[in-house]
């Protein structure tokens, strides 16, 4: 039910039972209690649904994205120490884009706690775009009631998942550019990459290849194109030169 809109009487005709019940049941979702549990009520306040626009979640959405951004910038910075400036930044807008606010939102189900105003919509999808608005300003409500230990761990429990996965992507997306750095730093000389084996049928084929400097081959990776072969294999020489585990590797 979380994608229908509930039209909420207007905050002074809300029964005060009611009213409680909504923000019971939101904390339960969210797995935060407040002590302020008037911030829960701006938050989950469209302005449809406000006396005043100050009384809505407009002034909180600004203060909870700054919040998103900085803990995602905090992470990033940390788990991904050789990336460069502009991947840092190509990973944080797909972490903390409005699309990926709004599925966040859609994961704890805030539409059910939303108060609009009867003149928004009888019933439908809530939008994309008002979902991601009340994910920030839920992140600020819990800044402000809790402090910043308590909103960075609301916000790692969604982002977390969301970095390793566009992290990991961006690695294998830039690993032959990285290696390549790497390889002239280290060896003054450029990866070479060659195809070692290739199985299945042609519409359906599998590649094998491995990328060299000089006379040492780095360990080999299979995928489903030869680019991405290329890309694997480039990620497991980056990591046999690093002394880590292999990605990717060929049994």
């Amino acid at each position: 039910m979380a994608d229908l809109y509930f039209i909420m009487p207007p905050p002074d005709t809300l029964p005060a039972s009611r009213e409680r019940t909504i923000l019971d049941e939101c904390q339960d979702a969210i797995g935060y209690r407040f002590r302020r549990p008037e911030l829960l009520r701006a938050a989950l306040t469209h302005t449809s649904g406000a006396n005043t626009r100050a009384a809505s979640n407009e002034r909180l959405e600004f203060l909870g994205d700054s919040v998103l951004g900085l803990v995602t910038c905090e992470q990033l910075f940390a788990q991904f120490p050789d990336y460069q400036e502009g991947d840092l930044t190509k990973v944080k807008s797909v972490v903390v884009s409005r699309k990926t606010c709004a599925k966040f939102s859609q994961e704890i189900g805030l539409g059910d706690f939303l108060f609009l105003g009867k003149g928004v919509s009888n019933y439908g999808e809530i939008p994309s775009n008002m979902l991601a608005d009340v994910f920030e300003s839920l992140i600020a409500a819990i800044f402000l009631d809790g402090g910043w230990d308590e909103a960075k761990a609301f916000i790692l429990r969604f982002i977390g998942p969301e970095l390793d996965r566009v992290g990991r992507e961006a690695v294998n997306s830039n690993s032959k550019s990285q290696l390549q750095q790497v390889v002239q730093r280290e060896y003054g000389d450029t990866p070479r990459y060659y195809l070692l084996d290739e199985q299945g049928p042609d519409h359906d084929k599998c590649f094998k290849v491995a990328a060299q400097v000089g006379e040492h081959r780095f360990p080999a990776a299979w995928g489903r194109t030869k680019k991405d072969a290329e890309l694997k294999a480039a990620v497991n020489a980056l990591a046999d030169i690093n002394g880590e585990p292999l990605p990717f590797p060929v049994g």
